[in-house]
């Protein structure tokens, strides 16, 4: 039946627009001239290429033949299209990873063409670039590039893309450009950038400025204090009990010292929920092997947590002990998944693990006593490599196809996430890996003149992560 009732409405392969039948004609003068949207089925994807056959086969001589390429049989390989009000195909680009190895996060995007009758002042060509670049960030991707026709790199510089260096394809001139992607530089920005402002006066001793402990001076004791996130207290609070510990026992690991116990302050709005948090920090607690010394609880206050650790070493390894030259070590545990809840943003690993190999983990850097040492914070490990070189007074490449990685995780989620156990270790190239256990080490980078961290790419390009200095608190 039609909408008004009066029968059945005529056997077409076209769907119906809900706007014309119901003779809205002053939504449809509004409506755009075209949309793009990801292409469906074998039949768009066919009028896609075939526009490419018209332009760069027949109109512009590129090729011969066809312009077809293994990206195309990539099944990773994502299509735009862009379609007018008739639903035709009137123009299209494609994007996806660059190598035929595991996605590190590196893709391209190409094969951008506009039909003849479609170009012009509708800007279709500019759309799509547009949504390429939004659907690789959406993907995650850390590196975006296209080879561009000389005469289309104003649009692409228009539209904020950075120009690389001249390239040839098809023997045709064209320009390697770059769209620049912000993803870990924004992350380490709203979680450390204020740091250094904030702490500048505080009576810090010299030497560990910014590190994960501070050594007590007079002894051979070590206090590191963390607090969770309230909102994540609030809703998932044996959660949040249990990486109260782990922050904590991370934090000592880091710095070589051997757990002594805990203090925890914790406030809830009843006695249920501090139930909750107290159990998953008794559960982790247990699991690592550290006593509870004591500490504060408070009910009827807004959810908070933070706990000390206190832990005992006669010689601490510092996170501002590297120098250029330095090889940069990452050793994690990938065991584990995503948190449920926090896909992409925090790896679980240390719940699945015995008491026997947390220990092993956690007194790895004691073992190895590197020349440097941090613990993976919620900076990530772009972002708490660029702490270990500002406290260094130096600067940072990580080579990105050699990080450890699970492999349930996007390179860009891993970079940027907080896992269960990783340590950034710096020291002499030849220097040993840390016996950390079931957790997996590579050497994947060097500490550098300058500052800020690049990620060196299997083609042996270095896109800028980190600008300069993380937290502005300077060389420990």
């Amino acid at each position: 039946m039609l909408l008004d009732g009066s029968g059945t409405a005529p056997a077409t392969d076209r769907p119906f627009d809900i706007l014309a039948l119901l003779g809205d004609r002053s939504t449809l003068a509004r409506r755009p001239d075209f949309h793009v949207e990801e292409a469906s089925g074998q039949g768009e994807l066919a009028d896609y290429r075939r526009l490419r056959r018209d332009t760069f086969v027949h109109e512009q001589g590129l090729f011969t033949g066809h312009d077809l390429d293994d990206r195309d049989a990539d099944p990773r390989t994502v299509v735009l299209v862009a379609k007018d009000r008739s639903q035709a195909v009137v123009g299209g680009v494609r994007l996806g990873p660059v190598d035929d190895g595991p996605d590190l996060g590196w893709w391209a995007g190409g094969r951008l063409v506009v039909a003849p009758g479609a170009r012009g002042p509708q800007g279709i060509g500019a759309a799509l670039v547009r949504a390429a670049c939004a659907r690789a960030e959406g993907e995650g991707v850390l590196r975006f590039d296209a080879t561009v026709q000389i005469r289309n790199e104003p649009l692409f510089r228009r539209l904020g893309w950075r120009s690389v260096r001249p390239t040839t394809v098809a023997d045709t001139p064209h320009v390697l450009m770059r769209w620049p992607i912000g993803r870990i530089a924004a992350q380490v920005a709203s979680t450390k950038s204020a740091l250094g402002p904030l702490l500048a006066e505080l009576p810090a001793p010299p030497g560990f400025v910014g590190d994960d402990g501070a050594p007590v001076p007079g002894t051979d004791v070590i206090a590191a204090c963390d607090a969770i996130v309230p909102s994540m207290v609030e809703r998932d609070p044996e959660w949040a009990g249990w990486c109260a510990v782990l922050v904590n026992v991370n934090d000592l690991a880091a710095m070589g010292a051997s757990p002594v116990g805990l203090l925890d302050a914790l406030g809830a709005r009843d006695s249920a929920h501090a139930a909750l948090v107290l159990a998953g920090l008794t559960r982790a607690a247990r699991a690592y092997g550290v006593p509870v010394l004591g500490g504060h609880t408070q009910l009827g206050v807004p959810a908070a947590l933070s706990v000390t650790a206190l832990g005992r070493t006669d010689r601490p390894v510092p996170g501002g002990g590297g120098r250029p030259g330095h090889a940069v070590r990452l050793t994690a545990d990938l065991g584990g998944g995503w948190r449920a809840g926090y896909r992409g943003r925090q790896w679980d690993s240390t719940t699945r693990r015995r008491t026997d190999e947390l220990r092993t983990m956690t007194r790895a850097v004691a073992v190895a006593r590197p020349a440097a040492a941090k613990d993976v914070s919620m900076a990530g490990t772009a972002g708490t490599l660029g702490m270990l070189a500002e406290a260094s007074g130096c600067g940072a490449v990580l080579d990105v196809g050699a990080v450890p990685r699970p492999a349930g995780a996007s390179m860009s989620d891993w970079l940027t996430c907080f896992p269960g156990f990783a340590m950034l270790t710096a020291d002499e190239p030849n220097a040993p890996a840390l016996p950390a256990g079931p957790a997996t080490g590579a050497v994947c980078g060097e500490l550098t003149a300058g500052q800020g961290v690049g990620l060196r790419w299997p083609d042996g390009e270095i896109t800028e992560a980190v600008a300069s200095a993380v937290t502005g608190m300077g060389t420990a």
